[in-house]
């Protein structure tokens, strides 16, 4: 956006930020978040503090510095308003559980290590986040973020200390802190219909039984190798010989994996599946649901301590769930395996559309990434990192609520007003 198209909307931006950064007891700090908010929408190749300042004819860059990383307002009330504001009109048909890695040069940034980079493609120093985002076809809006302490930082008091990391505050893995964020997402009164992930996230049989656990219905990811078996496979127990332990049910049949399965059927199993109408025409494919029962040392783990927390004994039967594959015409394979835990008989396209939505996640990565500056700040510390990201997802909702709303009109058919605040921020 240029300076004009955001003097057009200072009116709409002082009642967001009034209500968004209402938890913020100072005046004056709430001033600072206004101005921080039109530097992070104005056009420019960087949106670090110092860049930002430059360009506002009201910047400051020492009192925007001590907004961002040092100032102590807490950002968790502020996403808490954020996500209540923009869950009801976003209407979200799925939450997305995803992570976003941000490259880094050192190792004194906070939570920093050498570790898979997705921005990257590959192994570099970087930090991580975690988050949670409420999606649909047409708009999308992180609801809370966890940034990821690699293992190395628990035991690294020195660098824990000087980038400010609290006490409370360990390694925990990826799965966990996603299951954490729906819990506290839980505790706000904020619910999914259902939870898509990537593989990096559905793979994870820990993840998809606390899911289930917390009455959560998921569409996820898995690589073509996980293993399953038929959902009408029987474990079977052998008979006792009186001696030893006794022998456990168990399914002795090897399970197959996803790929394998879905191919013995065929190509002539799928049927076009047709999800949603898109700018170019109709979003169509090919797709085969099968319920399977996902096999695994972890699942079987799972299954048993679910039977004993029941006070029941286990049987040695795993949950079913349904396998969602796809086979374009034009491919000689098949691209894309999901696993569901939506009820069995649900509509191919009720499965379909929120298999797909997590592109939309992607879309908006770049908007807050190269149009508001997610991966620009240049800060050490955990304090000045969660303010940051906090900025960044309230200016990617404040332009949401604006391009969503129907009262809302073009910047270009706004009166010129001056983007000068009554005292500089």
């Amino acid at each position: 956006m240029d300076m004009w198209q955001v003097e057009g909307l200072r009116s709409e931006l002082s009642g967001f930020v009034a209500d968004v950064f209402g938890s913020v007891p100072r005046r004056d700090r709430r001033v600072k978040g206004d101005c921080c908010l039109r530097g992070l929408m104005l056009g420019g190749r960087r949106k670090s503090v110092s860049a930002m300042a430059g360009r506002l004819p009201d910047g400051n860059e020492q009192n925007l510095q001590q907004f961002v990383n040092q100032s102590p307002w807490d950002p968790v009330p502020v996403r808490r308003r954020i996500a209540q504001r923009m869950v009801p009109l976003i209407g979200p048909q799925a939450w997305a559980v995803d992570d976003v890695s941000f490259p880094k040069d050192g190792k004194m940034s906070v939570a920093v290590a050498h570790q898979y980079c997705g921005a990257l493609g590959k192994q570099a120093n970087c930090q991580v986040a975690v988050s949670v985002h409420a999606v649909t076809d047409a708009a999308s809006c992180p609801l809370q973020w966890r940034l990821f302490v690699p293992g190395e930082w628990a035991g690294d008091p020195d660098r824990r200390h000087k980038t400010q990391i609290p006490e409370e505050v360990g390694h925990r893995e990826k799965w966990r802190l996603a299951l954490d964020i729906l819990e506290e997402l839980a505790g706000w009164d904020l619910v999914p219909l259902v939870v898509v992930a990537d593989a990096g996230y559905g793979q994870n049989a820990d993840l998809r039984a606390g899911l289930t656990d917390r009455g959560i219905a998921y569409v996820v990811a898995v690589r073509s190798d996980v293993t399953v078996h038929p959902h009408d496979a029987q474990p079977t127990t052998p008979a006792w010989s009186g001696n030893g332990r006794k022998p456990q049910p168990r399914y002795r049949d090897k399970p197959s994996s996803v790929a394998a399965l879905v191919t013995s059927h065929g190509r002539q199993a799928f049927t076009d599946v047709t999800w949603r109408e898109g700018s170019r025409g109709p979003m169509r494919s090919r797709f085969l649901g099968l319920r399977v029962r996902p096999a695994g040392v972890t699942a079987s783990r799972l299954a048993q301590t679910a039977a004993l927390a029941r006070h029941d004994r286990w049987d040695g039967v795993l949950p079913e769930v349904t396998l969602l594959a796809e086979w374009p015409e034009e491919a000689r394979e098949p691209t894309g395996y999901r696993l569901s835990s939506l009820p069995e008989g649900t509509p191919p396209d009720e499965l379909v559309r929120p298999a797909k939505i997590r592109r939309r996640i992607e879309h908006d990565y770049r908007e807050r990434k190269h149009g508001l500056g997610l991966d620009h700040f240049e800060g050490r510390s955990w304090t000045g990192r969660h303010h940051h990201v906090t900025m960044v997802t309230a200016a990617h909702a404040f332009l949401t609520e604006q391009r969503l709303s129907p009262k809302a009109r073009t910047p270009a058919s706004r009166s010129t007003r001056s983007l000068m605040p009554s005292r500089p921020c």
